[in-house]
């Protein structure tokens, strides 16, 4: 099967090692994916940040959020969860993948308040 990678630009991608997203066939991971460019402590778009970034991801492999079969949202404070899924809900009040809400103790840079991961299946007709 081919492999295909994309990249987002993020200057921790090549020092770290990883890809933003790996498709393999139909599956495609998008690795965790924080709110890069964003100077705010507004959750919400923080959390938006990461949806586009990954929804590039998606595209740049030739999938889209309606592959996508699961989410993992990574909070330092769940207490605001509201806030991230709210802006999960706007990406995927249709699609409706299984969903997973968690608290960390931080991320790389302790103003990211969320990370987000992402599992896609494209073209299948179950």
């Amino acid at each position: 099967m081919n492999r295909r990678s994309a990249s987002s630009g993020s200057p921790l991608e090549p020092r770290i090692g990883f890809s933003r997203a790996v498709r393999i066939g139909p599956w495609v991971a998008v690795a965790g994916t924080a709110p890069i460019g964003v100077v705010t402590d507004d959750l919400h778009a923080q959390t938006v940040r990461c949806f586009d970034i990954a929804e590039q991801a998606l595209a740049d492999v030739g999938a889209s959020l309606d592959d996508v079969i699961r989410t993992r949202i990574m909070l330092t404070d769940i207490a605001r969860w509201e806030d991230a899924a709210r802006a999960h809900g706007e990406r995927f009040h249709d699609v409706r993948p299984a969903c997973t809400f968690v608290q960390v103790s931080g991320f790389i840079d302790p103003a990211w308040l969320v990370e987000i991961e992402i599992d896609a299946v494209v073209g299948q007709n179950w």
